[in-house]
């Protein structure tokens, strides 16, 4: 599992509820995060470069925790690595779009994101194929700067909610998207501007279904009588700032941090990068 950062760890999170038997390595691109205000080319180069460790490392199935790498890199992903590896790849945007239209009721679905996601449009192709939806979206970049700074309350957090959440209100959604894995540590702040006749939807729960049902289908899961799993957390920037971060939302697992070998400057030097 990757992310940009820490937000992935909301999907862990679940993960690790719903299949506590299972073992996660989980690589946070902390040292080029936040992807959402990088070209898409960058974010694709960036992605497959932790993709690749990751399948290195022998993992069993990949999750792009992370909406803006989903949006930038999926595709290529799922040829990369369950075309020409056998590795399933499962991502976080169809599992919120998918709950998003069981859930609303007036067909009128708000989704909060990071810029890149929402340029990207990979929610309205997720959505195309619902009739009767509406989709309103909205780039909100500094929540994913709260999160990473573990700032998810206060008269700060409170202001700029509002200022980003007054179009999708005003446009009448009952739904909303919270369409960043970063976003579900502010659902506090977001759920009491939009009030509470609005759904929220985040993908981790879904996402996590969506992982068993990959894992079930291969018979891949792990055993009950398997010894006690154990995780691993790998970062590209400071282990340090990133395991107070994770501890706080994730809890006990996170026991370790470690540095990966990957070059956090290199990103650019990706930009061709192709099947492998």
């Amino acid at each position: 599992m990757f992310d940009s950062g820490v937000g992935g760890l909301t999907v862990a999170r679940a993960v690790l509820d719903q299949l506590p038997h299972e073992q996660v390595l989980y690589i946070g691109d902390t040292a080029n995060g936040p992807y959402g205000p990088r070209p898409i080319n960058e974010v694709r180069a960036l992605a497959l470069k932790v993709m690749d460790e990751l399948v290195d490392s022998g993992v069993k199935l990949l999750v792009i925790a992370c909406n803006t790498a989903t949006a930038a890199v999926l595709h290529d992903a799922r040829e990369r690595y369950t075309g020409s590896k056998g590795v399933p790849v499962i991502d976080v945007i169809h599992p919120a779009a998918r709950t998003a239209a069981q859930v609303t009721r007036n067909g009128r679905i708000g989704l909060i994101a990071t810029r890149g996601t929402v340029d990207s449009r990979a929610y309205d192709d997720a959505l195309a194929a619902v009739p009767g939806v509406d989709l309103f979206q909205q780039a909100c970049p500094r929540f994913v700067e709260f999160a990473e700074q573990g700032v998810t309350t206060g008269p700060e957090v409170l202001r700029v909610a509002e200022e980003y959440l007054a179009p999708v209100k005003s446009a009448g959604v009952d739904t909303l998207i919270l369409g960043c894995t970063h976003y579900p540590l502010l659902a506090g702040p977001v759920s009491y501007v939009m009030g509470e006749e609005v759904a929220l939807v985040t993908s981790s729960d879904e996402t996590a279904k969506d992982v068993y049902r990959a894992l079930a289908k291969r018979d891949l899961l792990r055993g009950a009588h398997a010894p006690g799993p154990h995780h691993e957390f790998r970062v590209t920037g400071d282990p340090e700032a990133f395991a107070r971060l994770a501890r706080r939302f994730l809890g006990p697992e996170v026991t370790s941090v470690t540095r990966t070998g990957l070059d956090p400057v290199a990103a650019s030097a990706f930009h061709d990068i192709g099947p492998r």
